[in-house]
C-alpha cells in the first residue's frame, strides 16, 4: 500500500471515491466496504453515466463508485477525462482508489473462483490480464491512494479502506434487537439467542396479560424479578466484549434475539431494556419485535403463555 495522497474534502463539498484496479484485485470487497461505512455505493455505473449523477441533485451521503475495465463505454481516455473534469469541480472533494495486485495472485484468485477475466475472448487470462493492465497504467498514475492487495484478506482490505475513510474510529458496529416466540420458531439472521422464559410470566397477571413489554407496568413486572438485573448484566457485558471482536473480523451488523413463549412480554421488555442501554452508550441500535408486527397486521399471535 502506498498512499501518494490522502486529503478530506474541504467543509461543505461532497466526497465521491472512484475505486479502480485490474480485475480480481478486490473492488466489490472495496465497495462492500464503503457500503458498511454508510456510503451510497454503486458498482459497474457506465461511465458516460458518472457525469450525469454528479450533476444531479446534491449528494447527501458519500459516493463510492466502481469503475473497471467490464464497465460498459470504459475506456482509457475516457476514465483519464473524466478524473480531470471531477477534479476541476470545487463542490466535489474526489478521491480515486487503485487496488493492485501481483500477476501470479490474480490468476490464482481467477483460478480459485472458475471466474472468467472480462477481457478474456478466448486467449486465456494470462493475456487478458496484460491487456488489462496496459489499459490502467495511466489510470493508476492518477490515482490519490494505491492499495496492494495481493497478501490481503477480504478483512484485511475492509480494514484498510476504513484506516482511510474512517480515521477517527467513525464507524460503530449497529446492534440489531428482536424479541419473537419460540413456538414460531427462531427468527432468521439471527448470531446470538438468549431465552428469557426463565423469567415470571406477566401473562399470569390478568391486568397485564393483553398488555406487552412496551408497556410501563409490564417493565416493572419483569424487572422486579431478581433474576431480570443479573441476567441483563451479564449479556449487556457479552455484547460490549463481542461488538469490537465482531468488528474486528469485518461484520457490520450483529444480530441478537430475545425469545419467549408467546413474543408478547418478557422477550419484548428485555429488548426495550437492552436497546436502551446500548444506545446510551452510542451504538446505532435498531429493534423489532417480531409477535407484536404480526399482531398489528391482523394475525392471531395464539396465547401468549
Amino acid at each position: 500500500m502506498t498512499p501518494i495522497q490522502s486529503i478530506p474534502p474541504p467543509d461543505g463539498t461532497a466526497r465521491l471515491i472512484l475505486v479502480t484496479g485490474p480485475s480480481g484485485a478486490g473492488r466489490s470487497t472495496a465497495i462492500n466496504a464503503f457500503e458498511d461505512l454508510g456510503h451510497e455505493v454503486i458498482d459497474n455505473l457506465p461511465l458516460s453515466l458518472l457525469p450525469r449523477l454528479t450533476e444531479g441533485p446534491p449528494l447527501g451521503r458519500p459516493l463510492a463508485v466502481g469503475i473497471g475495465v467490464s464497465n460498459r463505454d470504459f475506456s482509457t481516455d475516457g476514465m483519464i477525462e473524466t478524473i480531470d473534469r471531477l477534479s476541476l469541480r470545487a463542490d466535489l472533494g474526489l478521491s480515486v482508489i487503485y487496488l493492485d495486485c501481483g500477476e501470479g495472485e490474480l490468476l490464482r484468485r481467477f483460478a480459485a473462483t472458475r471466474r472468467r477475466h472480462p477481457l478474456d475472448t478466448g486467449q486465456g487470462p494470462h493475456l487478458a490480464l496484460q491487456r488489462e493492465r496496459d489499459l490502467l497504467v495511466p489510470i493508476r498514475a492518477r490515482a490519490d491512494i494505491l492499495i496492494d492487495t495481493e497478501t490481503m484478506t477480504p478483512h484485511d482490505l475492509a480494514r484498510e479502506i476504513e484506516h482511510w475513510f474512517a480515521p477517527d474510529g467513525t464507524r460503530r458496529m449497529t446492534v440489531s434487537l428482536q424479541s419473537f416466540s419460540y413456538r414460531r420458531g427462531l427468527p432468521r439472521g439471527l448470531d446470538l439467542v438468549f431465552d428469557c422464559r426463565f423469567m415470571r410470566n406477566p401473562h399470569w397477571e390478568p391486568h397485564l396479560r393483553e398488555r406487552d413489554g412496551r408497556d410501563p407496568e409490564v417493565q416493572d413486572y419483569v424487572t422486579a424479578d431478581p433474576r431480570h438485573g443479573p441476567f441483563m448484566e451479564k449479556v449487556g457485558d457479552l455484547v460490549r466484549f463481542l461488538l469490537p471482536a465482531a468488528r474486528e473480523e469485518g461484520k457490520a451488523h450483529l444480530a441478537i434475539g430475545f425469545g419467549c413463549t408467546g413474543g408478547q412480554h418478557r422477550s419484548v421488555t428485555v429488548v426495550e431494556c437492552l436497546a436502551r442501554t446500548l444506545a446510551d452508550e452510542g451504538w446505532p441500535v435498531s429493534k423489532r419485535h417480531r409477535e407484536l408486527e404480526r399482531h398489528d397486521k391482523g394475525v392471531d399471535r395464539g396465547p401468549a403463555t
